[in-house]
């Protein structure tokens, strides 16, 4: 076993298998859906498809990252079994949960003096966050430390990049992150904008384009700009996705034709954990792979 934790948020949106089989711990954020609040425990509690259609029917669908007392009783266990800790949180453009996470390591580092306790922002989001976090696993497994991983990380975070799009605007205008004016011309002109979350960890639109099916083609072009080695790329690829598997599945299998040597021979496809999914709704497709670290 190793010598140390390495851990993240569920909102890295892949599967608790995969983290498991990985050893990667995770602490849980929380949704509210018509006044219940739940765990953003990977669909297991609210699958997806229950997610949007109760969104779609007008209940109210909010989120809370993990609080500073769950990050006390998660990293607790850790340091109790003699364990240092390497936690990742969710991009501070995105949430708070950082500070909170950062908070309970200063408490905590003074009760135990002896442990060490790396809190890193990853910048990332969604799938993305789940790619950074299957290098670090990689990495740990071929015997990096605690303190070069915690490094690795901050020097290599930005080299996720996220690529995505929505061919509904509907709760990006809803949460802020789209205006209602934009959202409206958008739905009149049938505009599916390709978005990109950014250096500081954002999200912002970069293109307004005219129909899915362009967006579908630009993300894919778009990849092959930013990617590491360009058609040759060799690293992992990974798609989440909001009940649209048959447009992750068109971007997945373009990909795979443009790109033949992907590490494990294919694309994969995750869904959006419900963090994420209460502020894009349905029909939101997301492209994560390694490639300029400027992103865009």
């Amino acid at each position: 076993m190793s010598s140390y934790m390495l851990s993240c948020c569920s909102t890295a949106d892949v599967t608790p298998e995969w983290l498991d089989e990985r050893n990667i711990k995770y602490a849980y954020f929380n949704f509210e859906l018509g006044d219940v609040w739940h765990k953003d425990d990977f669909g297991a509690t609210v699958p997806p498809s229950e997610l949007y259609a109760r969104m779609l029917a007008g209940e109210n669908a909010t989120t809370s990252q993990v609080s500073t007392g769950d990050y006390l009783e998660f990293f607790r266990t850790a340091l109790e079994d003699g364990q240092d800790i390497l936690h990742v949180t969710l991009s501070s453009g995105i949430s708070n949960t950082y500070n909170s996470a950062c908070l309970a390591a200063e408490q905590l580092g003074q009760e135990f003096p002896e442990r060490t306790i790396h809190i890193v922002d990853s910048l990332c989001a969604s799938a993305g966050f789940g790619l950074l976090m299957e290098r670090l696993a990689r990495l740990r497994d071929e015997g990096m430390g605690v303190d070069a991983l915690a490094q690795w990380a901050i020097d290599h975070r930005l080299e996720v990049n996220h690529l995505f799009f929505s061919s509904d605007l509907t709760f990006f205008v809803k949460g802020g992150r789209i205006s209602p004016i934009a959202g409206k011309v958008g739905g009149l002109l049938k505009i599916c904008p390709l978005m990109h979350v950014d250096t500081n960890g954002k999200l912002q639109v970069k293109e307004k384009i005219r129909t899915k099916a362009r967006s579908k083609r630009r993300m894919v072009e778009r990849m092959s700009e930013l990617v590491a080695n360009g058609e040759q790329y060799d690293g992992p690829v990974f798609i989440s996705m909001s009940e649209c598997m048959e447009d992750a599945k068109d971007v997945a299998d373009a990909i795979a034709e443009t790109h033949p040597n992907l590490q494990d021979g294919k694309v994969h496809i995750f869904n959006i954990g419900a963090t994420i999914g209460c502020h894009t709704g349905p029909g939101t497709v997301a492209l994560f792979f390694w490639g300029t670290p400027e992103r865009w």
